[in-house]
């Protein structure tokens, strides 16, 4: 096994990283995977139970513990008074129902903590211990250095709503969602990549669809950021028919605002329909890749295999959809959809990942594994 040279300035790592050593790197950045993908699921319930105001300061470290006693709870409730969400929307609730909503924005951010010290703490440890491969010190830093910003970020996102009109920001709302699924990304594809590091032999599989696989999870990415908006204007609400919208296959209002862009990001209508037509679009491009990967001579199993998984994912992924806009956007099922769409990004991640380009020698590798 050999490692690259790295620039003087980066983080010095072992002179060899054996097969055992990525192996505990990589489950250790899985474990963080499911932390950050639990983070998610819990933000969509905070968001479609209406809690996520209820907590209405920021404190990264003092805010780590809850109310401990009834004076705490007390003044907890009585911030939350002075909101504009209580007084328009929330004003007969009382300070039971006010617990409710608060433990699950409480647990979101706790979350979110707990995320910082998963990755934070064993990463200093290997680091510490020259255990990291070379070239992957910097990557991990920038990618806790996301983390800080994520939060910072969910704070600007409910800034939006603590204003005359209780509702935060559809952009902020979904810029958090996109910047939670890219670290998840980001910690998924570097783990994959120690456990299954790049052959020379990938650049000569030439009927593998590699632009295909790559297409197919940016448009992953895209169709949930698509619901990001629909969950953020909550255009999930207006629309509660299928596969018509409303008894039309295009909605006459779909462009009845002006100027007409505005429609891409304020109009229940256009939103909507926007992520049913992305959906298809995924669905189809996502079948095609399945069929093209069965063909190839050259794909690995791990290709097709990941190939099929992404295909049945997507497939249970659009029947909630189609289930969670029929019943009136109900929290269990609401809550399914926009795990099941992180599952589907992470799916064509993991294809994408499998029928990347290794490096054609006689081209420097990374890590040498000898097979």
């Amino acid at each position: 096994m050999e490692a690259s040279s790295s620039p003087y300035w980066a983080p010095r790592a072992a002179p060899a990283a054996d097969a055992r050593g990525r192996m505990h790197i990589a489950r250790w950045l899985l474990v963080c995977c499911a932390v950050v993908y639990a983070l998610v699921v819990v933000g969509g319930v905070t968001r479609l139970t209406h809690s996520g105001l209820s907590i209405t300061e920021w404190q990264p470290i003092m805010g780590t513990l809850p109310p401990l006693d009834e004076a705490q709870w007390e003044s907890a409730f009585a911030k939350y008074r002075e909101t504009p969400e209580f007084k328009q929307v929330n004003h007969q609730m009382g300070l039971d129902e006010f617990k409710g909503i608060f433990w699950w924005e409480y647990v979101h951010r706790l979350l979110g903590r707990t995320v910082g010290v998963v990755f934070l703490l064993p990463y200093l440890y290997f680091l510490v211990r020259r255990r990291i491969p070379d070239g992957y010190a910097w990557p991990l830093a920038g990618i806790f250095v996301l983390g800080g910003l994520q939060g910072a970020l969910g704070w600007y996102m409910v800034q939006s709503g603590l204003v005359d009109d209780p509702r935060v920001s559809q952009f902020r709302l979904t810029a958090h969602l996109g910047l939670a699924v890219a670290i998840l990304g980001a910690m998924l594809w570097t783990a994959l990549s120690l456990l299954y590091p790049p052959r020379a032999g990938n650049a000569g599989a030439r009927d593998v669809p590699r632009r295909h696989a790559f297409f197919a999870w940016g448009l992953a990415y895209v169709t949930l950021l698509a619901g990001g908006l629909v969950a953020g204007i909550r255009a999930g609400f207006a629309y509660n028919t299928w596969p018509s919208m409303n008894g039309h296959v295009v909605p006459p209002e779909i462009l009845s605002i002006a100027p007409w862009w505005r429609n891409f990001f304020w109009n229940m209508a256009t939103v909507q329909f926007d992520h049913r037509l992305l959906a298809y679009l995924s669905f189809a491009t996502i079948a095609a890749l399945y069929v093209r990967m069965r063909r190839a001579t050259s794909a690995s199993p791990r290709a097709r295999s990941g190939a099929a998984w992404l295909l049945a994912m997507v497939c249970v992924q659009i029947a909630l959809g189609i289930a969670t806009v029929l019943l009136v956007v109900p929290i269990p099922l609401a809550a399914l959809h926009q795990a099941g769409a992180v599952l589907v990004f992470a799916l064509a991640l993991n294809v994408a990942h499998a029928v990347r380009r290794g490096p054609t020698p006689p081209g420097p590798t990374l890590i040498s594994t000898g097979n």
